[in-house]
């Protein structure tokens, strides 16, 4: 005889499924809370070592900074050094010239004429003098025109005194500077001729 079950099996059914549903729904769930608080604790640690990078970047850029101020002072240092060095070395070239200065005056200086006041102002010259006449003036004159330490000769006044004989005068020149390697320029063949005469 077959056996009937009348009992309500889809309803039953229907409760097994809604709750294997919610059974898997609250897995879903728990694992998605799970890979998020992972994720959370991923990320955290990822922001706290960029942190800690940013910090040791920060750190390392203070020092860069001192770093470059100090060579930024030790290159003004060096430019005032080097200013420095650049002035004792146009002293040291200007003063032969000086003496080539004194020593051409005393050449180029005409009979019965002498100087009373020589002011150099940077390369000008204005000499004060007293010559036996204008035409004394004029040779010295020419011999500025024609020094190898003198140029450019101009006079200012010239003035015949009753009391003496002669005249005062007044005259500006530009003395001539060479520059260093000009001068050694000049040596070196001297010498060289020097030694080719012995």
């Amino acid at each position: 005889m077959p056996r009937i079950n009348l009992l309500p099996w889809r309803d039953q059914q229907r409760r097994e499924r809604k709750l294997a549903f919610f059974i898997a729904l609250g897995g879903a769930a728990a694992l998605a809370a799970i890979a998020a608080f992972i994720a959370y604790l991923l990320l955290g640690s990822m922001i706290d070592a960029q942190e800690h990078r940013n910090d040791r970047l920060r750190a390392q850029i203070k020092v860069l900074d001192k770093q470059i101020e100090e060579i930024n002072d030790l290159e003004a240092q060096k430019q005032k050094y080097i200013s420095r060095m650049q002035i004792i070395e146009k002293l040291q070239r200007s003063r032969p010239e000086v003496v080539h200065l004194f020593d051409e005056l005393v050449k180029q200086m005409p009979d019965g004429t002498y100087l009373t006041t020589v002011k150099q102002t940077g390369p000008k010259l204005k000499l004060d003098g007293v010559a036996q006449s204008s035409t004394r003036v004029s040779a010295l004159m020419r011999n500025i025109s024609a020094s190898q330490w003198l140029r450019n000769p101009e006079l200012e006044v010239v003035q015949t005194k009753t009391d003496t004989a002669g005249s005062s005068f007044t005259l500006d020149a530009e003395q001539i500077t060479l520059p260093a390697s000009d001068d050694t320029a000049t040596k070196r063949p001297a010498r060289a001729a020097a030694g080719s005469s012995k």
